[in-house]
């Protein structure tokens, strides 16, 4: 897997109905559908929620090929995931392999594990995709302004986040090129066993930190220069309303994750 492979944190822009939705809509959609994912049960459930977020993508015209290979890290966890439901999940019984025993029910509960895990890191893909760092970090402190009766730094946790969010590409980059750096001095990457391969990437820390050091000294003396000293008192120069779009948007989403639950209660 090429660490160009990760596109967590990349925002494509875009003028989709679903780019023009308030970050806000968006975040509390996610929540929503992602409760609709767990309660779900059974084929029908998955293929509705698999069919809305298909709707979701095409109307995003976010390209599918994106999203693939957004998932392309997580294969190995979704093996691994497959596996000990099929294997430690007791029921009918299909075959041995020596202590193993793989069950009909075990299958099952893999397929849905795995569909669900895909499906949930698509969908929060989407929302990175479709949604510009700033936009998520006042959407998110929107959301959370509740918590600042209780003292809780929201500002400063939604810029930590956004912050996060948006130097993980910029990380990726990085490493990759000093991989490339460091191949072209005769360094093996690729080659021998998982512990070697994982020795040889050793020296990429020393670099990688001392890149994420600058990186965040830089931004610090920049914020500092623009005067920033928190969000007491801050004003923003977009203001988040919300539009019929963004309510339609979140009844549409708890609609949704209610015919869902229901549909799960009996089965289906």
């Amino acid at each position: 897997m090429a660490l160009k492979d990760i596109t967590l944190g990349q925002f494509f822009p875009g003028s989709s109905p679903i780019h023009r939705l308030d970050p806000r809509a968006k975040i509390v959609g996610l929540v929503v559908y992602i409760v609709a994912l767990f309660l779900a049960q059974w084929f029908v459930t998955y293929a509705i929620l698999l069919a809305v977020l298909a709707v979701v993508v095409k109307v995003s015209t976010v390209k599918v090929k994106a999203l693939l290979k957004g998932l392309k890290p997580v294969i190995f966890l979704l093996v691994f995931t497959a596996v000990l439901n099929a294997f430690y999940t007791p029921g009918t019984p299909i075959f041995s392999l020596w202590i193993f025993t793989v069950t009909y029910e075990g299958v099952l509960h893999a397929f849905f594990m795995v569909v669900r895990i895909m499906m949930l890191i698509s969908c929060t893909f989407l929302l990175t995709y479709t949604t510009s760092p700033l936009a998520l970090t006042d959407g998110l402190e929107s959301l959370l302004s509740p918590l600042k009766k209780l003292h809780v730094p929201v500002h400063e946790l939604s810029m930590i986040m956004s912050i996060a969010l948006r130097f993980i590409p910029t990380l990726i980059e990085e490493t990759d090129k000093i991989m490339s750096a460091q191949r072209a001095r005769g360094a093996d990457f690729d080659n021998g066993s998982i512990i070697e391969r994982a020795k040889a990437l050793i020296p990429l820390l020393v670099p990688l930190f001392i890149s994420a050091f600058r990186r965040a000294d830089e931004l610090a003396t920049a914020m500092e220069c623009r005067c920033y000293h928190g969000g007491e008192g801050r004003t923003r120069m977009n203001q988040l309303h919300f539009r019929p779009g963004d309510v339609m948007f979140i009844i549409g989403a708890v609609v949704l994750a209610v015919v869902i639950g229901v549909m799960g209660r009996f089965g289906l």
